[in-house]
């Protein structure tokens, strides 16, 4: 019987998580950490803000100084942003601008729209100005108001983005640690198979697996080695992966799972433990999992599409669970455009092109092959193993590629 969608899922999950990767890390400066998980809590080394400072331009002030019904002021040095202000003494009123730190003596920020007259004077001059009564803390962002000294600004595991990379720089740091890349071996199989580039002759096809996956687990964070493509000798395809499994931290190879006469994979496997079924998925069905000389290892079908959807249902949400990294896929509800058909008992996954408000076409079927279709859609449309029919405008949960 084919095994779930789940149950494979779970199963890559339980041969990654023994990974020595899961638990190595390393120290990179912030840009080279996007995408990255970090390896480490980070507190905060500072108060953010560091100091009290203004939420808007107008004129810092002691609140005491101005009764209900408003108070003339006289107008002492601005305030600049960047600048240490000297004391506000009492009866006066500094200009601030945005962002500029609160001088001691000061408790509270009239906006400059609040005051007669509603711009700054000339530096320099000699003036007064009115200002209404304010409460205190009126418009001041106080010291460690986003974050205190000390606290936990993100958690092992966080996925680093720009907010988050920006808030470290904001903290003063320079660098985070972050979980080191799986190393992966990937091995695209088939005699049938030539590089681009190459001259095609009668019955062979360029090979897109190994581009396809390649950029995938590249785009996820993964460190590829990848090899030239192995044709369909068993021995051949042994001697490459002894070549390499001492230096990676898995092993994924494209073709030769299925139940042919000349499955390569299958046959280099041979006293391996490694498993080789059918999940009920369409497409992707074929997959090998197991280790090769104690290295985890991942057989994908070697069709394009079935190879990178094995790809997004197995290995990426994998990767997300025992990592952190890369983030799950976004997986919003959208209504098809047009009704579908599906077989019974396998999940199946449909490429797809969303729509403005919120409607998915689908594109092309549902055969393997299909890569222009694939390089068309920017969606995966999921349909559970027991949907045999959808109607158009029915919801369908879609990941977003």
């Amino acid at each position: 019987m084919p095994r779930s969608v789940l149950a494979h899922r779970e199963a890559v999950v339980e041969l990654l998580s023994g990974l020595p990767g899961a638990r190595g890390s390393e120290r990179v400066p912030l840009p080279e950490a996007l995408g990255r998980a970090l390896a480490v809590d980070v507190h905060a080394p500072l108060d953010l803000p560091p100091f009290p400072n203004s939420q808007m331009d107008g004129y810092a002030v002691r609140s005491a100084d101005i009764p209900d019904g408003g108070a003339e002021l006289r107008v002492a040095a601005p305030v600049p942003a960047g600048a240490a202000p000297e004391p506000l003494q009492p009866g006066d009123a500094a200009p601030i601008m945005t962002g500029a730190m609160i001088p001691d003596g000061a408790d509270a920020v009239v906006p400059i729209e609040k005051a007669q007259p509603d711009t700054f004077p000339a530096p320099g001059a000699e003036t007064r100005v009115t200002l209404p009564a304010t409460e205190p803390g009126s418009f001041v962002r106080d010291a460690g108001s986003d974050i205190a000294r000390g606290a936990l600004a993100l958690a092992a595991g966080t996925v680093l983005g720009p907010a988050q990379l920006g808030l470290l720089a904001a903290l003063g740091l320079t660098a985070a640690e972050v979980r080191r890349p799986l190393r992966v071996l990937l091995v695209t199989t088939g005699d049938e198979v030539v590089e681009p580039g190459q001259e095609l002759r009668p019955g062979k096809i360029y090979d897109s697996n190994g581009i396809l996956l390649e950029t995938a687990m590249t785009q996820a964070g993964l460190a590829v080695l990848r090899t030239g493509i192995s044709d369909d000798a068993p021995a051949a395809l042994l001697r490459l992966l002894r070549g390499h499994a001492d230096s990676v931290d898995l092993i994924v190879t494209t073709g030769g799972v299925s139940k042919g006469a000349y499955e390569v994979v299958r046959q280099a496997m041979d006293g391996q433990p490694v498993e080789f079924l059918s999940v009920a998925m369409q497409p992707g069905g074929p997959q090998g999992i197991g280790t090769f000389d104690g290295v985890p290892f991942l057989g994908f079908p070697g069709n394009p599409v079935s190879c990178l959807v094995s790809f997004e249902m197995f290995l990426r949400p994998a990767l997300a669970a025992v990592l952190g990294a890369p983030a799950l896929r976004p997986a919003p509800l959208a209504r098809l455009a047009e009704p579908l058909a599906s077989p019974a008992g396998k999940h199946q996954v449909r490429r797809g092109a969303l729509q403005a408000g919120g409607t998915v076409r689908l594109v092309g079927g549902a055969g393997s092959h299909l890569m222009h279709a694939l390089a068309l859609s920017d969606v995966l449309v999921q349909v559970p193993a027991d949907v045999t029919e959808l109607p158009a405008g029915a919801e369908v949960e879609v990941w977003m590629l």
